[in-house]
């Protein structure tokens, strides 16, 4: 075959092959990609959308068409002010913008960061669209990086790498940092992992604007309450803060069946060093006080300025022993700190125990209190600070029975005691141990009724002292003679259940009135002397000797012997008492005239028979009223 015939055939098949007219069925399927019209990259555009991702490394595979995905500027505000409602903190602001930025947009991850001031340095954290969680810091002083661009000009910065994270394990993408703005005052920033981030800026300037006012809104709430809580001159919590301290930390000592100690400490004549040396003194020696305080107690430990110059500490899993070892260096070291003027620091210290002294707050505060006080007497007595534990001293004895009533007039429109409710409580649930235990608790809780009636101070412990006298005039057994010594001073104990208003009333009263102070005997036996046991025997006397001999008196109108024989002595005694003694609307009578209407009212009101002996021994009984 010549050249031009062998030409010739080559350039049939190149035609044949060029018009899909081949014999070969094989080759007829093989497409021509230039002659079917479709370009190069959309075959590989198709490549790529049939492309399946391994669901193993998602977070490392980029799916090029999620820049072509637009946003549903709707929905996405809803989802968002859905989200961060009832949030709180900076961390669950930052958490909901993370979960939608990956949601909506695809992200790869995102960060935030807050400047710190001392620092100097933003810190950040970054959450990939795995969920996880990488700490870094940026320094200012590394300005190259667009991060400390974006936050000292303000301004949105746009790189193409994440490079200047310095974080492995993050897929490699485009990044925006935005600054986080509030009242023209940048606090952080924000940055976005994603390519192709320049369409939405306005999205993300709202969202950046809006988490900055959102963090900048809490730092002003810690703040204002942390103020709210704060003492100003001395740093430690407020009146207020301790408290709510306090009711926390017995919920805590509950839960974990341990002990809790308050300690009080008052400073001794703060009071005459504001007077002679001015406040700015007395507030000197305040702060001294805070800071020996805040120096030896520990981390757990909470101190809080409880009044004007009161400081009070609250010392979790602490028994009494330790929180007087810790109270006696406290005061060892306040007297080794002389004050110009001043001198030494001198402080009167009480402690009361949880749950030992009581399981109510208020109590253990007043029970503090409470032993502060005694501390202070003795003190100034001893000459140096005195340490006491309510768990020290009897309840019932002067000084503490004086400190008590201190307190509670001291704190009542704070607290909500009342000084006689309170102290009727503590008699009902007291357990006898002697005859004093008896007669100490019988004399003090008369003598405090007796101070609630400014008419009648020292009426019962007379009426007490003329009854026994009475008694023994009859020659009765001295037993008999001792239960109506003590009856006749609790004989008006039902008093604390009459209304202020009445019993202080200075004119005579109304005949409503008349009725509420007819109860008083009712409430003495039923509501004060019932509860306990012990103080049964003297029942009969409180409660019926305000009858009268000839059935006219109450509260059962008995009559004649039908009312007990020591309550018809008690009658008497309290009634001559009573003639005696002065009152607002008139002055008090003679010895003599009393005896007059002792007998004129012999049969009627009173048992002739003991007023016939009490007038005998009257004249022996005056004293000056």
């Amino acid at each position: 075959m010549n050249e031009n015939t062998k030409t010739e055939k080559k350039a049939k098949t190149v035609k044949k092959l060029a018009s899909g007219t081949s014999s070969n069925p094989l080759k007829s399927a093989v497409s021509n990609p230039i002659q079917k019209d479709i370009g190069i990259v959309e075959r590989l555009n198709t490549l790529n959308k049939n492309k399946t991702t391994n669901r193993l490394y998602g977070g490392y595979v980029k799916n090029p068409t999620a820049t072509a995905n637009t946003i549903d500027y709707n929905s996405f505000i809803c989802d968002l002010n859905k989200k961060l409602h009832a949030k709180t903190t900076s961390n669950d602001l930052f958490s909901v913008f993370h979960d939608i930025l990956c949601a909506k947009l695809n992200c790869e991850y995102t960060a935030f960061g807050l400047y710190h001031e001392k620092s100097k340095c933003i810190n950040l954290k970054l959450t990939d669209n795995l969920g996880s969680n990488y700490s870094l810091k940026i320094f200012m002083s590394d300005e190259q990086n667009p991060v400390v661009e974006a936050f000292n000009k303000v301004l949105p910065v746009s790189v193409k790498d994440n490079k200047f994270l310095k974080v492995p394990f993050i897929q490699d993408s485009g990044a925006l940092i935005l600054p986080l703005v509030s009242i023209k005052n940048c606090i952080g920033v924000m940055i976005i992992g994603k390519d192709n981030l320049e369409a939405n800026s306005e999205l993300f300037s709202f969202i950046s604007n809006y988490a900055a006012m959102f963090v900048h809104n809490i730092e002003l709430t810690e703040k204002t309450n942390k103020y709210a809580n704060t003492d100003n001159l001395t740093s430690l919590y407020n009146h207020r803060g301790f408290q709510e301290i306090l009711e926390n930390e017995i919920e805590n000592a509950e839960k974990t069946s341990t002990e809790l100690s308050i300690i009080m400490f008052d400073v001794n004549n703060i009071s005459k060093i504001n007077r002679e040396l001015g406040h700015a003194k007395g507030d000197e020696v305040i702060k001294l006080l805070a800071e020996k305080i805040k120096q030896n107690i520990r981390s757990t430990d909470k101190a809080g300025r409880y009044g004007g110059d009161e400081i009070a500490v609250i010392l979790p899993n602490t028994n009494t022993a330790d929180a007087k070892y810790l109270a006696e260096y406290i005061t060892y070291c306040l007297s080794c700190c002389f004050v110009d003027d001043v001198g030494p620091v001198k402080v009167s210290v009480g402690i009361s125990t949880y749950p030992e002294c009581s399981k109510n707050q208020e109590k253990l505060l007043i029970l503090a209190e409470q032993a502060m006080y005694i501390s202070q007497a003795k003190g100034y007595k001893e000459g140096m600070s005195a340490i006491i534990s309510s768990s020290d001293f009897n309840f019932w004895d002067d000084v503490a029975l004086d400190s008590f009533a201190e307190v509670l007039a001291k704190r009542h429109s704070q607290i909500g005691i009342n000084f006689e409710e309170e102290l009727v409580h503590k008699f009902i649930n007291e357990k006898i141990i002697s005859q004093n235990h008896l007669i100490e608790m019988v004399t003090s809780l008369a003598g405090a009724i007796d101070a609630k009636d400014p008419y009648t101070k020292g009426h019962s412990t007379s009426v007490s002292r003329y009854s026994e006298a009475l008694a023994r005039s009859l020659n009765l057994p001295e037993e008999e003679v001792q239960r109506i010594r003590l009856g006749a001073l609790l004989h008006d104990v039902g008093k604390i259940g009459i209304p202020e208003n009445v019993l202080k009333k200075p004119d005579k009263l109304l005949d409503d009135e008349w009725e509420i102070m007819k109860q008083h005997p009712v409430i003495g036996a039923e509501k004060v002397l019932m509860p306990n046991e012990a103080l049964h025997e003297f029942i009969p006397i409180v409660k019926y000797h305000h009858e009268h001999y000839d059935g006219t008196g109450y509260p059962e109108k008995l009559k004649g012997e039908e009312i007990p024989y020591a309550a018809r002595i008690v009658s008497v005694a309290d009634a001559y008492h009573a003639l005696i003694s002065d009152r607002p609307y008139r002055k008090g009578m003679s010895v003599e005239k009393a005896c007059e209407i002792l007998k004129m009212g012999a049969g009627i009101q009173w048992d002739p028979d003991l007023v016939r002996h009490f007038i005998t021994i009257a004249p022996s009984l005056a004293t000056i009223i």
